[in-house]
């Protein structure tokens, strides 16, 4: 997927937002084995790895209503209860995020994350891989009120910042829906890595395009280079 705007006459922008899971590390094998654990348990057909890939983008308390109907805070508290179990100890990195993490950093642009993951169980993972220094804000699912794609996390996120929602805002994940949240806020969508390839995932995409794709962390920041060396540095 190419990218849909230019980089040249882009602006560097002041705050970059993260989605967490599948942008920065690969949760997909723990967010699986919690959910057909909940499957289980409720009597449910198991779901395959793709169709928790395809399934898996809105936040529990969005989600899970759909599925489980009047059940779904007993399917919640199930599936939480699993995904604390192991979630730590199966956590990973992505490869190259951390290096790219630590790189922008060091350029003095806020970074934050933006995750549909639960609030506490975000913050732990995070602390888990010792990123907490590279994040201004870390904001999960149930700390605003509302969850992605609404706005109202990525004004959370930016508001310990002094940067307004807008262009100079850079929101950054691996699905449509966070594609949406970026449209729905005034920021700059980005791509990052290859998304799920399927038909539904293309006409999502197709909705909710990005503004610039990138297929790993060392492409995206060498692009950010590439705007502060042509002297659009992030405001102070």
């Amino acid at each position: 997927m190419s990218a849909r705007r230019p980089l040249n006459g882009m602006r560097c922008p002041r705050a970059i937002l993260f989605d967490w899971d599948n942008t920065l590390v690969d949760s997909w094998a723990t967010i699986h084995d919690a959910l057909n654990f909940l499957m289980r348990a409720m009597d449910k057909p198991e779901w395959s790895l793709d169709e928790t890939r395809e399934r898996v983008r809105l936040s529990l308390r969005e989600s899970f209503p759909i599925h489980f109907g009047e059940r779904w805070e007993e399917a919640r508290d199930i599936y939480l209860d699993r995904f604390r179990e192991i979630h730590l100890d199966r956590l990973a990195a992505l490869p190259g995020r951390e290096e790219m993490l630590r790189s922008l950093a060091e350029t003095g642009i806020f970074l934050g994350v933006v995750s549909n993951k639960t609030g506490p169980l975000l913050r732990r993972e995070v602390e888990r891989l010792g990123w907490a220094d590279f994040f201004g804000s870390i904001v999960g699912a149930g700390d605003a009120a509302a969850d992605k794609p609404a706005c109202e996390p990525v004004r959370l996120a930016l508001s310990r910042s002094g940067v307004e929602p807008g262009e100079q805002v850079w929101f950054v994940g691996d699905t449509a829906l966070d594609m949406q949240c970026a449209e729905n806020s005034g920021c700059i969508a980005v791509l990052l890595g290859s998304p799920v390839s399927s038909d539904e995932f293309s006409r999502e995409f197709n909705r909710f395009p990005p503004h610039l794709s990138f297929t790993d962390g060392v492409s995206l920041f060498r692009s950010l280079e590439g705007l502060r060396i042509d002297g659009v540095r992030p405001s102070s």
